[in-house]
């Protein structure tokens, strides 16, 4: 009996030696192999993937940029109690008690799984909402024993560092819902066409079914039939879990789901993806289709939509002038904020590569450029009623480079001119004597000071800048250009208005950028000049389409001698459009008229389209400006200028 005893003492000695050591091993395998190698549970404060919106200035959708996954945060304030009880009932019922772990639910997962009598049906996981949430922030798919062990621990310390609420917040955030939609906002956007806050019962039901298998339920997918019997599934388990009675459930599976299709289009295409190249040169943003801000624009929806029209539908009525491309530009220059931005006829074309964006290329503007050098010429000290020979020369340009002899666009010559005349009328060899005198750094200087960055190798211009010889982008002239606008001020370009985080707050918004650049008197006399019908009349008659009836507008024209690009810019107190057609690869027009046809109708169209309800805004004449007749002529004079004029006594007398 000792020796049987003993024997049975040894053997529980080696059992339980065994078992200590099996206890210790599978300690430190546990330790090692999950604990050591659990991911920062930190990271389940920070945000997922969140697309970034970019909405026109009344709140419209012109696109979303995201990374993979699109999606958007909403906070757990604005998700509907039916789809917390739907999600609940069909994930999680014990979610409200459990700490993140349900034995319950991974007991009857097992039962399940082992008995289940349809061979078709999916397999159970017994996983809770937190470990769910777990899985999609900190795990791939893969299903390894090893995977299950880390997502219960890290779902246990989260259930203590988190309330309910945050972990549901979380959760109806970060889960798919099919296809590249992740969390409940972008999948109600997408399957019923509005907000979640805004779904009913029936639709409630349809998202929480959803997430367990995105792919077979999604009503969008090869089977949409799938989904409606989960639907009614999920029904089951809320009225099964008490949320709702018999009669509801009737209800809510008796309401037919509409489920919308939403076409991913991109609205304002050129100008969204110039806002995205701006925010992230402005702000530095990185990783910008998953940050979740949400970009307010200056741009108009309506304004965008009647540009783009106008725009396509002139290129398709000149085209037999081989002219297959056009572009516009419409901005407010109180504020500089972009209206509307066509950078080409068509977007998706790829005859003409319509993704290429005319408004931010580099192209040379011809006499639109003008302006500049006039306004030069008033800086030191010129009149409007100063003259210029309107008559042939050449300019020896040294001896390594040609002589140049510059004529005028219908080859005539009209003697002694005013600049008002030379200016009005566009006249190519008074601009190119009148830079000669002004000098062309000096005419780059003020061009840069204006807002054109585009002539920086000063060696590669000569007299030749004064007929846009010099390349410039749309958007910087209608930039310089808003200096005439403000009567000397210049405002810089606007595209966005207000960006929010994706919890909602302001992290940036605008106010206008406004810079002095010459004397206020010297800009109103450019507008008078190029406002004046009546001094463009000889070139472009009294009717052209430069004209805008009843309203005071500024305007000027641009083609270059190779007519491989014609413009047209002009400009009230409080609207700006520049319009420009040609072709993107360089290739001449075979005929264009400055005032008739080309980008004069785009601008004509747009522009009246901007005014039609608006008054006349006449710019109010700043103090120190007086009209005196000079040589027989009335004309407009910065104080004491008239007197620098050679001829009779001049006769100064007020405006009205």
């Amino acid at each position: 009996m000792r020796f049987i005893y003993k024997a049975k003492k040894e053997w529980l000695y080696i059992f339980f030696s065994i078992a200590l050591v099996a206890l210790t091993t599978a300690i430190g395998w546990f330790y090692f192999s999950i604990i050591v190698k659990l991911p920062n549970i930190n990271e389940i404060y920070n945000p997922p993937k969140l697309s970034t919106k970019i909405l026109d200035r009344n709140g419209n959708l012109l696109y979303k940029f995201y990374e993979n996954e699109d999606r958007s945060w909403i906070p757990i304030s604005k998700i509907p109690l039916s789809l917390i009880q739907a999600t609940v009932a069909i994930e999680d019922k014990d979610f409200f008690r459990h700490y993140g772990v349900s034995i319950k639910g991974i007991a009857q997962a097992v039962v399940f799984n082992l008995f289940k009598k349809n061979t078709d049906d999916k397999l159970r996981g017994g996983s809770t909402i937190t470990q769910q949430l777990v899985k999609s922030v900190f795990f791939s798919n893969e299903k390894t024993f090893e995977r299950k062990l880390k997502e219960a621990v890290i779902a246990i310390m989260i259930e203590r560092q988190l309330t309910k609420e945050e972990i549901l917040e979380r959760y109806f955030n970060q889960v798919a819902y099919g296809g590249e939609t992740y969390g409940a906002q972008e999948a109600s956007l997408k399957y019923f066409g509005k907000d979640i806050w805004e779904i009913n019962d029936s639709e409630a039901a349809f998202l929480a079914g959803l997430p367990a298998a995105p792919s077979s339920y999604s009503p969008t997918g090869s089977s949409p039939e799938l989904g409606y019997l989960r639907q009614k599934h999920v029904v089951e388990e809320m009225l099964s879990a008490g949320f709702i009675n018999k009669d509801k459930a009737e209800k809510i599976l008796l309401e037919k789901l509409k489920i919308v299709s939403i076409k991913s289009n991109i609205l304002a295409p050129h100008f969204v993806f110039y806002v995205k190249e701006y925010a992230q040169n402005k702000f530095g943003y990185q990783n910008f289709g998953r940050r979740g801000l949400v970009i307010r624009t200056s741009l108009d929806l309506s304004t965008q939509q009647m540009a783009e029209k106008v725009v396509a539908n002139e290129i398709s009525a000149v085209e037999k002038l081989r002219i297959s491309n056009g572009a516009a530009l419409v901005l407010n220059p109180k504020n500089g904020e972009i209206l509307a931005m066509v950078g080409s006829k068509d977007y998706n074309s790829n005859k003409i590569d319509g993704k290429y964006n005319i408004t931010t290329a580099n192209r040379q503007p011809g006499s639109a450029i003008k302006p500049i050098n006039y306004l030069l010429a008033l800086t030191k000290g010129w009149s409007l009623a100063s003259t210029v020979e309107d008559s042939a020369i050449t300019f020896q340009n040294g001896f390594k480079e040609k002589p140049y002899t510059p004529q005028n666009y219908n080859g005539k010559y009209m003697g002694k001119v005013t600049l008002r005349t030379a200016l009005a009328s566009s006249l190519n060899i008074p601009s190119v004597k009148l830079l000669a005198q002004n000098g062309v750094n000096n005419m780059i200087d003020l061009g840069q000071k204006m807002g054109i960055n585009t002539w920086g190798d000063r060696n590669r211009f000569g007299l030749a800048l004064a007929l846009g010889g010099g390349e410039v982008k749309m958007t910087e002239l209608a930039n310089a250009y808003s200096t005439f606008a403000n009567l000397g001020e210049k405002t810089e370009l606007n595209p966005i208005l207000e960006i929010n985080n994706y919890l909602g707050e302001v992290i940036y918004k605008s106010s206008p950028e406004i810079t002095k650049i010459v004397d206020p008197r010297m800009a109103y006399l450019i507008d008078n000049v190029l406002s004046d019908n009546l001094a463009r009349a000889p070139i472009f008659g009294l009717n052209s389409k430069l004209k805008i009836e009843g309203k005071t507008v500024a305007v000027k024209t641009g083609t270059t001698n190779s007519l491989k690009d014609n413009w047209c810019i002009g400009w009230t107190p409080s609207v700006l459009v520049a319009a420009w057609v040609g072709n993107n690869d360089g290739t001449p027009m075979s005929w264009v008229a400055s005032g008739i046809s080309g980008a004069t109708p785009i601008w004509n169209n747009i522009m009246k389209g901007m005014l039609i309800y608006k008054k006349d805004e006449p710019w109010n004449m700043p103090n120190g400006i007086y009209r005196a007749k000079v040589c027989g002529k009335e004309e407009l004079f910065i104080d004491g200028t008239e007197n620098n004029i050679k001829c009779a006594n001049p006769t100064r007398f007020p405006v009205n």
